[in-house]
C-alpha cells in the first residue's frame, strides 16, 4: 500500500479498518480488521486509587497538539521494554499529513519542560482512534489518556477505540466486542459531530477534576 492517502486512511476508518507494518524496517503496510475489537467506554473509565492520587498531585503539564511529530516520535521509539515497533515512515508520513488536515491529534504530557509522554490517534465524527501511546517518566502515558477521556466525553464523542485490549488498557476498563458490535458503534459515531478542543472550557474542567476525584 505504498500509494495510500490520508483521504483513503480515513474511509478505511469509516469502514472500520485500520493499517500496520510488520515493523519499522518494513515499508509496506496492510489492513486489520479485528474479529474482537478494543474499546474503552467514555463512562466507564476506572482509575486506579495509588493513580487517582499521581493525577491530583498535578506532576505533568497536560497539552493536546502542542508536538504532534514529538509524540510519533516517542511512540516508535524502541525502548528496553518495547524491542520493536510496526510505525514505519510511511505511518509516520500519513499520520503527520492527517494531522496537519485537523483529523488526527496528540495529548503530550511535559515534566520541567521535557516531554514524559503521549498519546496520538485519529478523529473522525464521534468516534477516536487511539493508535500509540509512550511514556519516559512513570505514569505519563496513563495521565494522557485520562485527559483524553475527559476531552472526548466534553466534546460530544461515542466511541474510543483502542484497537486491541491490552493488560495495561483492561485496567482502565477497556473491553473487547465483537466486529459486528463494533460496527453498529461506530455507525452511531460516526453520525455525530464532535469537538476535540472542548475539554479546555471550564466545564471540561469539571468533567475532568469529577474523573480524578470519584473514579
Amino acid at each position: 500500500m505504498s500509494d495510500l492517502t490520508p483521504d483513503l486512511l480515513l474511509r478505511a476508518y469509516a469502514a472500520g479498518l485500520f493499517p500496520m507494518a510488520e515493523s519499522a524496517e518494513d515499508p509496506e503496510l496492510f489492513w486489520v480488521d479485528p474479529e474482537r475489537r478494543g474499546v474503552l467506554p467514555l463512562d466507564g473509565l476506572h482509575l486506579p486509587k495509588r493513580f487517582r492520587r499521581t493525577l491530583r498531585q498535578g506532576r505533568f503539564e497536560v497539552t493536546a497538539d502542542r508536538d504532534f511529530a514529538a509524540v510519533m516520535k516517542g511512540c516508535a521509539e524502541r525502548t528496553a521494554t518495547r524491542k520493536s515497533t510496526w510505525i514505519n515512515t510511511q505511518i509516520i508520513r500519513l499520520y503527520r499529513e492527517l494531522h496537519a488536515q485537523g483529523a488526527a491529534h496528540s495529548v503530550e504530557c511535559w515534566q520541567d519542560g521535557e516531554l514524559a509522554g503521549g498519546l496520538y490517534g485519529v478523529s473522525l465524527g464521534g468516534a477516536f482512534f487511539g493508535e500509540s501511546m509512550f511514556s519516559r517518566v512513570a505514569d505519563a502515558s496513563k495521565t494522557a489518556l485520562v485527559h483524553l477521556v475527559a476531552r472526548l466525553r466534553r466534546g460530544g464523542y461515542l466511541l474510543l477505540d483502542t484497537q486491541f485490549v491490552t493488560q495495561h488498557l483492561t485496567r482502565f476498563g477497556a473491553v473487547e466486542i465483537p466486529r459486528r458490535d463494533y460496527r453498529k458503534r461506530l455507525e452511531a459515531a460516526l453520525s455525530v459531530r464532535a469537538e476535540f478542543y472542548r475539554e479546555l472550557d471550564p466545564e471540561g474542567a469539571a468533567i475532568l477534576h469529577s474523573m480524578i476525584h470519584t473514579s
